[in-house]
């Protein structure tokens, strides 16, 4: 396995590999990782013959006031794991390399970044479009892989990749999540062992909003209603930022649950931040 800590030495080697026939695939990340993120690796790796992993904790997307001085790092570590997922390339740039002082680009994704995280936090998806076309523009993967648990966050990059024509196919692999229920994120750390059980909040929620739907309940106004009952139930400091239906394609709100409707929900608990979805039909 290689690590790579140049652009011009990935760009380079990226060119090559490309002129020698090699499918790549590419697993963006911020570090920190957990077994969701090694899943995405391992589904890379059935597709492509290398697959290149990046570290980079990015200071564009985080708003002010955001944990970004706070965000957990374990470089070490972070490279075992791709290691053990079987991760072909590390690369892990310098922010001064990736942002020189006289940088002024960024890239925009204009409709399906107005809601949900976007109406949340106005200024994260430009950063994380920008960051991303650049670890395109740097890597040229044939294949990206993101999980549903940012299923915005790959919709819209989706979107930016066929609207820029980047060759790229995407794949949104499936959340994955601890025993009990709680989505894995690198923020779980955070959390106390009685914090932690709160987290819970979140997958509870969706598992309800889940079983109304099975029980022929569709209004989501009544889903909802219901879900911000179990949430403070669960943790009574809890602080909802949204919970939204919306068609998984478009995001486009929907008030009655039909085909292709996905729950997203945002909540704070104990001052972070966590963001889980679940498709409901």
């Amino acid at each position: 396995m290689q690590i790579i800590r140049s652009i011009k030495k990935i760009q380079s080697l990226t060119r090559q590999l490309a002129s020698d026939g090699k499918r790549i695939g590419l697993v963006p990340t911020m570090g920190f990782l957990h077994d969701g993120h090694l899943s995405l690796i391992k589904r890379a790796l059935k597709d492509c013959d290398i697959v290149i992993t990046t570290i980079f904790v990015n200071p564009t997307q985080f708003s002010q006031g955001e944990d970004l001085s706070k965000y957990p790092r374990d470089e070490k570590g972070d490279i075992q794991k791709i290691k053990s997922a079987g991760g072909t390339i590390v690369f892990i740039p310098k922010v001064s390399d990736i942002y020189p002082d006289d940088f002024d680009s960024s890239v925009e994704v204009l409709s399906l970044t107005q809601t949900l995280e976007g109406e949340s936090r106005p200024t994260h998806f430009d950063g994380v479009t920008t960051i991303v076309a650049k670890l395109f523009n740097m890597t040229r993967p044939d294949i990206v892989v993101f999980g549903l648990k940012d299923y915005q966050q790959a919709m819209v990059l989706k979107k930016m990749s066929t609207d820029l024509n980047y060759p790229i196919k995407f794949i949104i692999a499936p959340t994955v999540r601890e025993k009990d229920g709680l989505a894995m994120s690198s923020r779980n750390k955070y959390f106390n062992e009685a914090e932690r059980q709160e987290a819970l909040c979140l997958s509870y929620a969706l598992k309800t909003a889940k079983q109304m739907v099975k029980a022929d309940i569709k209004d989501c106004k009544l889903i909802q209603k219901e879900m911000k009952a179990v949430i403070k139930a669960t943790c009574k400091t809890a602080k909802i930022d949204y919970i939204a239906f919306t068609d998984f394609n478009s995001l486009a709100p929907t008030k009655v649950v039909v085909k292709n409707t996905i729950c997203s929900l945002a909540v704070r608990l104990h001052n972070v931040r966590l963001i889980d979805n679940l498709k409901l039909m």
